[in-house]
């Protein structure tokens, strides 16, 4: 495996290459983000990582600072799943001068969910995606990034953005990888306490239970959208579970589900938190 820093190095690394298959990361890797570069692999004729912990998508008062940087590790991890290149840029490579220019998504879609929660959010994903896109595909004709629907609203973002920019990516969705007992896997899982992490599994569990109440409701959802979501947050909570919301959408566009949306138009989204993590995740229905 081959480890560049600048964007310069990116391009020479790769300027035989046609198609790269890309994989962005903020580092700190686990199974999930190994799963999608062995996804990423047969897709292009070079498997790219990058690891850049964005400054751009944390709040002021999130952790950016204290974000696990794992270096070592993810090097590690990443030469055992067959990445052929690490781009592991500094911030001064990535912005050089203050980042000014940023790609504003489309507030109906980046501005509900997360993004009410998270303001900001999207903005900063989308500009450092498109940074990472234009660094790694330059002018090719065509390229393949893979992104994990454990972050659903982040994949449906980026898979908008690539097409309102016309731009020559394929955007690929890799599925969320889960510990044994059903706790979608995330970076942030480190933080949880023993304790913590014993009540996570919650939010699957959840969801679960909301995805079949929607999958049998799906004739008359959006009518009886609101009270099957009242009574799935209820269970967890009569528990003294973490669940903070939990909504069923429709997969095009995140909106409420309409009259005629049934099996394989939806999706299940929610979150928690406990102690100072936020979890996220979501089934498709």
């Amino acid at each position: 495996m081959d480890i560049v820093h600048t964007i310069p190095e990116l391009r020479a690394a790769l300027a035989a290459r046609q198609c790269p298959a890309f994989v962005p990361t903020m580092g700190n890797l686990h199974e999930g983000h190994l799963a999608l570069v062995r996804q990423a692999r047969p897709l292009g004729d070079a498997t790219v990582v990058s690891i850049f912990v964005n400054r751009l998508q944390f709040l002021p008062h999130e952790d950016f600072d204290s974000y696990p940087r794992t270096w070592e590790r993810d090097c590690a991890l990443l030469r055992e799943a067959g990445c052929d290149l690490l781009f592991a840029p500094r911030e001064s490579d990535l912005y050089p001068e203050p980042q000014t220019f940023k790609v504003q998504p489309d507030p109906a879609l980046a501005d509900i969910l997360e993004g009410q929660f998270r303001p900001g959010f999207f903005t900063g994903v989308s500009t450092v995606v498109m940074k990472l896109f234009s660094a790694v595909f330059g002018t090719r004709p065509g390229g393949v990034a893979v992104f994990g629907k454990k972050d659903y609203q982040q994949l449906m973002v980026i898979r908008r953005m690539v097409e309102q920019f016309v731009l020559p990516v394929r955007i690929v969705a890799g599925d969320t990888q889960r510990a044994a007992d059903g706790l979608a896997l995330s970076s942030r899982n480190g933080y949880l306490s023993e304790a913590e992490r014993a009540e996570a599994v919650q939010l699957s569990l959840a969801l679960r239970s909301l995805a079949r109440e929607a999958l049998a409701a799906a004739d008359a959802l959006p009518a009886r959208a609101t009270e099957i979501e009242q009574r799935a947050v209820a269970a967890p909570a009569a528990r003294g579970g973490p669940v903070a919301c939990l909504t069923v959408r429709r997969r095009a566009d995140l909106q409420p589900p309409q009259p005629g949306d049934a099996s394989g138009a939806l999706v299940v989204l929610g979150a928690a938190r406990l102690g100072r993590t936020r979890l996220i995740d979501n089934f498709e229905v």
